[in-house]
C-alpha cells in the first residue's frame, strides 16, 4: 500500500490543533485527554464540529464509561407574540433532530442543573449563557402547552428576557407603553377639577397623571408616597376627575374614618359620600347609586362581603394597604372578592417586615402580576430576604416599577424644615439592671435546654416570651406580669421627664410606646408633676381620637401627647409637636417611621427632633441592628427616586 504522506500530515496537524495539550504529547503515537479536560468549557462540541466539517467520523461513544453526553450542541430559538392581556413566548430547544419539551427544560433549570436526559439516554447540555435567561423566563411566566405566557403588565422586562425581538408590531407596542410612562409628568392632559379646594404641588400633579396612566390601561397600582405627602388629596382629586355612574369604594382602618371625612370636607365637599359604618348601617346597596364614594372599614368588608361583592364598584381603593399584607388573612380574601374596574392601594410602607409584604398588596391591585404566593416566595422573597440576592431584587423592582410610585419628603417637600433622628441611650441603674440580668440568664439557660430537647421550632414560644419580658424590663420591671414585685425603677421615665420638664422648654412633645402599661406609668408621673397632656390608645373611640388631636393641636399649654404605637402610628396630624420620643423600639422600623411622621408632614414649620430611647447593652440594641437590615431590603426593592419618571423606563 502506498502511503499518502501529505494526507497523513494534514490529518495529524488537524488533530493536534484541536487542543493545546496535544502539542506537548508529541511524539507519542496517540493524543489523549481525561474526562475533565474533555468537558472543560464543553471543548468536545467545538472539536467534534471541526472534525465533522472536515469529514471525519467520530466513533466509540458507546464504549466510554464516563462520557454520557450528547455531542449535539443545543440549538435554541425563541419567538414572542402579543395577546390581549399577555405575551406568548415560544421557545424551542433541540439537540440535533430531537426537540426537548419545555417542561423538561423547566425541571432542569429549577434544579439549577444544565443537563437534560435525551431519548437515547445521553445528556444534552444547556448553554451556560441561557441558564439565567431560562430562569427569568420561567419565573415570570406560566408554562401552558409548550408555550410560556407572561402578563402584559410585565412589559418593562419582556425585552430583557428576549433581546432579539424581531416582531415590529410588538416592538412598537412596548415602546408606546414606555413612552406613555415618560410622558405622564408633562401634565398636558391632566387638569385639576375646579371643585378641588387646594393648590396641588407638582409631585401631586405627577401622581395624578400616573393614576390617569394606570386608568387608561385598566391597571391597578400602589400609591406609596411617604407619610404626610398628601396621598389622600391625590386620590380625591383623581376621583373628582373620574366621577362615574357607579360608586367607588374606599376601605380604611377604623381609626381613619374621621380623617377621610375631614379631608373630603376640606378639599372636595362636592363629592357625595356614604359612610358605611355603625350598628344601624344598611345591609344592602341602597343609596350606593346616588353617591360618588362609599367609605367603610376592613372589618365591615369582612362582615358584609356576601352582598358587597355583588356591587360593581368603579374603583376600589385601600388605605393603609399594609393591612392586607398576609394573603392568608380574612382581610385579603374579603377585599379580593370585591368587583372593581380598577384597584388602587395607598400606603407609606409597602414593605414593613419583609419582601413578602409586597405580594398581597400588588396581587390585589394587579392579580397575577407576581404569580402565586409560593412562586413569589421561592423566586423573590426568600432569595432577597435570606440570601441578599441583589439581582432578584433588581428584577422585582423592574417588574413593579410602572405600578408603584413613591416620593419621599426629602425629595419633594423641600420646604419642610430639617428632621433629626437620634438614639437616646439610657443606662439602667443597679436595681433595674439586676432584674434584667437575672431574667436574661434565666431565659438563656431555659432556652438552651429547650432547644436541645425539642428543637428551635418548638421552642419559639419560649423565645418570644423571653424577648417580651426583657423588653418590658428595659421600660420598667413594674410591667412584668404576675404578683411578684421587682421594683419600679425606670431609667427611661426619669430621662423622659427630664427632657419634658427641663430640656424642651415650651415645645410640644409626642411620646409613643407599644406598652399601654408603660404609658400608664408615664401618665402617673405627669399627673404628679402637674404636666398637661393628652392620651390615646386602642380603646379610644373615633370621637375621642378627634377630640384629643384637636385639643393637643390647638391648646397651648397641652404640651404632651401619650400615644400607643399601634393605635396612633397612622392617621394623625400632630404638626403642633416638634419633639417625638419612641420609648421602646419595635422590630419593624416602618412602624416607628410612621409614628414620627405624625409630626413631620406638610404643614410642619419647625425643625423636628425624634429620639429612640434604647437601654445600652440590652436586647434593644439588637432590635436596632435588625431594623437596619430590614430597611436595607426595602430600599433595594422600592426606590424613592429623585427623578422618578426619568429612571422609570431605563
Amino acid at each position: 500500500m502506498e502511503r499518502d504522506t501529505e494526507f497523513e500530515s494534514k490529518y495529524y496537524y488537524l488533530l493536534k490543533s484541536l487542543h493545546h495539550k496535544f502539542a506537548k504529547q508529541f511524539p507519542d503515537e496517540f493524543f489523549y485527554l481525561d474526562i475533565n479536560e474533555l468537558m472543560h468549557d464543553q471543548w468536545f462540541f467545538s472539536a467534534f464540529e471541526r472534525l465533522d466539517k472536515d469529514g471525519v467520523e467520530v466513533l466509540g461513544f458507546n464504549e466510554l464509561k464516563n462520557f454520557k453526553f450528547s455531542t449535539q450542541r443545543a440549538r435554541i430559538t425563541s419567538q414572542i407574540s402579543s395577546g390581549q392581556d399577555w405575551f406568548d413566548v415560544n421557545v424551542v430547544v433541540s439537540f440535533g433532530k430531537e426537540k426537548v419539551s419545555l417542561a423538561d427544560v423547566r425541571k432542569s433549570v429549577l434544579r439549577n442543573d444544565k443537563y437534560i436526559r435525551l431519548s437515547d439516554g445521553s445528556l444534552g447540555i444547556l448553554p451556560e449563557e441561557w441558564l439565567p435567561k431560562f430562569s427569568r423566563i420561567f419565573r415570570q411566566g406560566e408554562l401552558k402547552n409548550e408555550k410560556i405566557t407572561i402578563s402584559s403588565r410585565k412589559f418593562m422586562i419582556i425585552d430583557e428576557l428576549l433581546e432579539d425581538i424581531d416582531d415590529l408590531g410588538l416592538i412598537k407596542e412596548l415602546n408606546a407603553k414606555k413612552r406613555k410612562l415618560e410622558e405622564f409628568t408633562e401634565l398636558k392632559s391632566t387638569k385639576v377639577p375646579r371643585q378641588i379646594k387646594a393648590e396641588l404641588r407638582s409631585y401631586q400633579k405627577e401622581g395624578l397623571n400616573w393614576l390617569n396612566f394606570l386608568d387608561e390601561f385598566g391597571w391597578g397600582g400602589i400609591l406609596a408616597d411617604d407619610m404626610g405627602l398628601g396621598k389622600t388629596l391625590q386620590i380625591l382629586t383623581f376621583l373628582a376627575q373620574k366621577k362615574t355612574k357607579n360608586a367607588s369604594l374606599i376601605v380604611v382602618p377604623t381609626t381613619l374614618m374621621f380623617n377621610w371625612e375631614n379631608e373630603i370636607a376640606k378639599f372636595c365637599p362636592s363629592l357625595k359620600v356614604h359612610f358605611h359604618y355603625g350598628q344601624n348601617r344598611n345591609k344592602d346597596h341602597e343609596g350606593f347609586d346616588d353617591v360618588h364614594l362609599v367609605i367603610t372599614t376592613y372589618g365591615l368588608v369582612i362582615n358584609d362581603i356576601e352582598w358587597l361583592k355583588a356591587y360593581p364598584f368603579h374603583y376600589v381603593i385601600l388605605d393603609e394597604s399594609q393591612a392586607i399584607k398576609n394573603p392568608q388573612s380574612l382581610r385579603f380574601k374579603a377585599v379580593g372578592l370585591l368587583q372593581a374596574k380598577t384597584r388602587i392601594t395607598m400606603t407609606g410602607t409597602p414593605i414593613e417586615n419583609n419582601t413578602f409584604d409586597l405580594y398581597a398588596q400588588m396581587h390585589f391591585a394587579n392579580p397575577g402580576l407576581l404569580g402565586n404566593a409560593k412562586a413569589f416566595k421561592d423566586n423573590f422573597s426568600t432569595p432577597i430576604d435570606k440570601d441578599g440576592d441583589k439581582e432578584r431584587a433588581e428584577e422585582l423592582r423592574k417588574m413593579i416599577k410602572p405600578f408603584m410610585i413613591r416620593r419621599t419628603k426629602e425629595q419633594v417637600a423641600t420646604e419642610l424644615p430639617p428632621k433629626t433622628e437620634e438614639i437616646l441611650y439610657c443606662h439602667m441603674e443597679k436595681a433595674q439592671q439586676s432584674v434584667y440580668d437575672a431574667f436574661k440568664h434565666k431565659y438563656r439557660d431555659l432556652l438552651l435546654g429547650k432547644i436541645d430537647e425539642d428543637g428551635l421550632e418548638k421552642s419559639k414560644i419560649y423565645v418570644l416570651e423571653g424577648l417580651m419580658k426583657l423588653r418590658q424590663i428595659c421600660d420598667s420591671p413594674k410591667l412584668l406580669p404576675g404578683d411578684e414585685e421587682y421594683g419600679s425603677e425606670s431609667v427611661k421615665i426619669v430621662e423622659l421627664l427630664r427632657n419634658i420638664e427641663e430640656k424642651t422648654g415650651n415645645h410640644k412633645i409626642v411620646v409613643f410606646s407599644q406598652f399601654v402599661g408603660m404609658l400608664a406609668l408615664i401618665k402617673a408621673e405627669l399627673d404628679k408633676d402637674k404636666v398637661n397632656y393628652e392620651y390615646l390608645d386602642g380603646k379610644s373611640s373615633p370621637k375621642q381620637r378627634r377630640d384629643s388631636v384637636d385639643r393637643f393641636q390647638s391648646t397651648e399649654n397641652c404640651r404632651v401627647f401619650l400615644i400607643s404605637l399601634k393605635a396612633g402610628g397612622t392617621g394623625l396630624n400632630l404638626t403642633a409637636a416638634d419633639y417625638v420620643f419612641i420609648v421602646d423600639p419595635w422590630w419593624n422600623p416602618a412602624v416607628e417611621s410612621q409614628a414620627i411622621d405624625r409630626c413631620y408632614r406638610i404643614g410642619q414649620d419647625k425643625k423636628v427632633f425624634a429620639y429612640r430611647m434604647i437601654c445600652k447593652g440590652t436586647i434593644e440594641e439588637k432590635i436596632v441592628s435588625y431594623q437596619h437590615k430590614k430597611k436595607a431590603v426595602a430600599d433595594d426593592i422600592i426606590q424613592a427616586e429623585e427623578s422618578f419618571v426619568k429612571k422609570l423606563v431605563t
